[in-house]
């Protein structure tokens, strides 16, 4: 597979032949410039202390990620009422930021990433971002449809860009066994920012202005780009380590004895397909939902718009809630089974919503999204599990899934013109159902490799204070052995 440039994975036998660098050296080693993804940097067993400060950075851009997410479902309701335009056309919104998902990480955006590693990844979206908040002044100058769809395309494809990096970056940078709850914890500021978001835009952004007034996004956004562009600035000067896609591989074959992990080229990731798929459809029925609480709540409760934005916030809330609680529930159980126990809660309420009238039915929605909460990120951090030297490439595919956000909403909407909003609920259903079989996929063929990287020890401390995975801790390991044997051991038994 070639996107972009010659291919950039590494093969299994030129990582085992390679110099291993300590998780100190990954540390030290700023990567301002291009990182080969083919070579080893150490980073394949950071601990938790070394890893925090750099994930601390990154959930930053969670945030900032959610912020956006949360002020788009309020603006495409504002839309609505301030140009006159149906469900459907409304949906275009998330039709251009969600496209941009679609176009992006397969191409530029996963090719930055495997090419000059996560640091230029991050700054290179960062920049983009900004770009586009900008583009909204003159798009709310003039009134433009257009203008605005277009802008949030420069958006998406800037945030399209972070969540390539963001997303594995998170996922690779600490112990393997806490993939998931490090994801899990970083998405929850996601999360807290897409509830700030319809607050801000009900009682501050669009409080006491016309319905027609669309000024304020212009300074909202303004003050948006100021900030992503000084966080860029921010990110080159970081102490921010880079995880290669030959870090991984090595992970994975230190890992092989537990997993029953075996080096598999790309076409043969069937887990990983499986898992793209079933993130488009989730991400999409999702956005669906999303897009049309406000105007759900609206019909169902018969209350107003600003009415309407409160319970929304209620739901976000929920969804915020429930990401920490799954995070809490993935530190005593398997986070594959935390998927198939949340999915199994959406599948149930998002069915009731669809017949509850009145504010009932305003609460089997809000609940939908609780038990959403957790989905997007477990999907991506099971799905990229035992992908090795692929990581990065499989990392941008799941990504790219999240262009099903640009689908469901104007079928949704659709739907919702012609019939009512509780009927075009079915619409996400349907794409619920779809990704609601790739955890009982993954509980009844994936159990022993999942489980396999939850019990490894990578990353943590042995009785000498070593981190286990690491050089320093196999070269100790080594030299024990032959000490108990009065032999010494060869140079090439140290490097691996």
């Amino acid at each position: 597979m070639v996107l972009f440039g010659k291919k950039e994975e590494p093969e299994m036998a030129e990582v085992l032949d390679q110099r291993r660098p300590s998780n100190v050296e990954a540390m030290k080693q700023q990567h301002r410039k291009s990182v080969s993804n083919r070579g080893l940097t150490g980073a394949s067993a950071l601990t938790v202390r070394q890893s925090i400060f750099p994930i601390t950075l990154v959930t930053i851009l969670f945030f900032l990620w959610g912020f956006a997410y949360g002020l788009l479902d309020v603006l495409n309701a504002k839309f609505q009422n301030s140009l006159g335009i149906t469900a459907a056309k409304a949906g275009g919104l998330q039709g251009a930021y969600f496209g941009a998902y679609l176009i992006g990480p397969p191409t530029y955006s996963g090719w930055i990433v495997r090419k000059f590693g996560y640091r230029w990844t991050f700054i290179s979206g960062l920049c983009i971002y900004g770009v586009g908040a900008l583009m909204f002044w003159p798009s709310a100058v003039y009134r433009s449809f257009g203008g605005f769809c277009g802008s949030l395309f420069i958006v998406g494809s800037g945030l399209s860009t972070l969540e390539t990096s963001a997303n594995p970056f998170i996922a690779t940078c600490g112990p393997p066994r806490l993939s998931e709850f490090r994801l899990e914890i970083s998405q929850s500021f996601q999360a807290i920012g897409s509830v700030m978001a319809p607050l801000l835009a009900s009682r501050v952004f669009f409080k006491n202005t016309e319905p027609t007034d669309l000024s304020n996004v212009q300074w909202t956004y303004l003050g948006i780009a100021a900030f992503v562009f000084l966080l860029a600035v921010v990110f080159f000067f970081a102490p921010i380590p880079e995880v290669t896609d030959a870090d991984m591989a090595l992970q994975a074959e230190q890992c092989s004895g537990l997993t029953g992990y075996v080096d598999k080229p790309l076409r043969k990731q069937f887990k990983l397909f499986f898992g793209v798929a079933a993130q488009f459809c989730y991400v999409g029925a999702q956005v669906g939902v999303a897009a049309q609480f406000i105007k759900y709540s609206v019909e169902s409760a018969n209350i107003s718009d600003a009415a309407a934005s409160d319970r929304y916030a209620i739901g976000q809330g929920l969804f915020a809630i429930g990401r920490f609680a799954a995070a809490g529930l993935m530190m005593v159980m398997k986070p594959r089974w935390v998927l198939l126990i949340f999915m199994t809660g959406v599948m149930i309420f998002i069915c009731c919503s669809m017949g509850v009238k009145g504010e009932g039915g305003v609460a089997m929605l809000s609940l939908v999204l609780f038990f959403e909460s957790c989905v997007f990120p477990t999907i991506f951090t099971l799905s990229i599990r035992g992908l090795g030297r692929h990581t990065k490439r499989g990392s941008s595919w799941i990504v790219a899934a999240v262009s099903g956000g640009a689908l469901f909403p104007s079928l949704t909407g659709l739907v919702a013109d012609h019939k009512d909003y509780h009927i075009a609920m079915c619409v996400p259903l349907i794409g619920f159902f779809v990704a609601f079989a790739f955890p009982i996929y993954l509980n009844t063929l994936c159990a022993q490799e999942l489980d396999g990287f939850r019990e490894t020890k990578i990353g943590y401390h042995d009785e000498d204070g070593l981190a286990i995975g690491d050089i320093k801790h196999e070269e100790r390991r080594a030299s024990l052995i032959h000490e108990e044997k009065g032999i010494s051991p060869t140079e090439k038994e140290l490097a691996f």
